[in-house]
């Protein structure tokens, strides 16, 4: 068995042995130039720490790019990524003049995702406003920041485990939004002891 991810030109291999593994690598090689890097370590920002049946997916250095992006690199560090009471509106602000920094640092935070699944619901917060973006969105953008700053260290941790088990949690906060009265619903997947999907999404208007 293997699985091949690819993007771009950029290329992970997972197989059942490591001669098969080698077998595709020789056969691929053969008609395309290729350059074998071997175990991975690094792929698309995220980096990859093996330990023994172990595998850690961290983003930091992604992360405090992002910290610099913001001129957030030594900001004072906060304990939660979002304050729930209040919820943020689309009006009740004052408008940004530009945009264009908001509308970078959410596209940001929305690929950290892939590695923090404890900032999901936050972040998919801060999307809802990128075509209108307020001050109050803003803060708590720099709220988020502020979290990760002092997180910047977390990840992934996928485990070597015989349970194999599918186990799923869901949540919905019932017309939490307070401009639309729309559900926000959110979600996360495991088989056995690794998290292996997630989300967080504003449920759609019935038609």
């Amino acid at each position: 068995m293997a699985y091949i991810l690819l993007y771009v030109d950029d290329i992970i291999l997972a197989t059942s042995s490591g001669d098969f593994r080698q077998s595709i690598i020789s056969l691929t090689s053969s008609e395309f130039t290729m350059k074998h890097l071997r175990p991975l370590s690094y792929f698309l920002g995220i980096a990859v720490t093996h330990y023994q049946q172990d595998l850690f997916l961290s983003q930091k250095k992604y992360a405090k790019e992002i910290l610099a992006c913001a001129r957030m690199s030594f900001c004072k560090l906060w304990l939660t990524p979002v304050n729930t009471n209040p919820k943020m509106s689309a009006i009740n602000s004052n408008p940004r003049e530009d945009p264009s920094l908001y509308r970078n640092l959410v596209g940001a935070l929305q690929y950290l995702t892939f590695t923090r699944p404890d900032i999901s619901y936050v972040v998919q917060q801060i999307c809802l406003f990128m075509h209108n973006s307020m001050e109050d969105h803003m803060n708590s953008i720099r709220r988020i920041l502020r979290y990760i700053q002092g997180t910047s260290q977390y990840g992934l941790h996928l485990y070597h485990s015989s349970i194999i088990s599918l186990i799923s949690h869901a949540y919905v906060d019932w017309g939490g939004c307070l401009d639309t009265r729309r559900s926000t619903s959110g979600y996360c997947v495991f088989i056995g002891d690794n998290l292996i999907s997630w989300s967080s999404k504003r449920k759609p208007t019935l038609s």
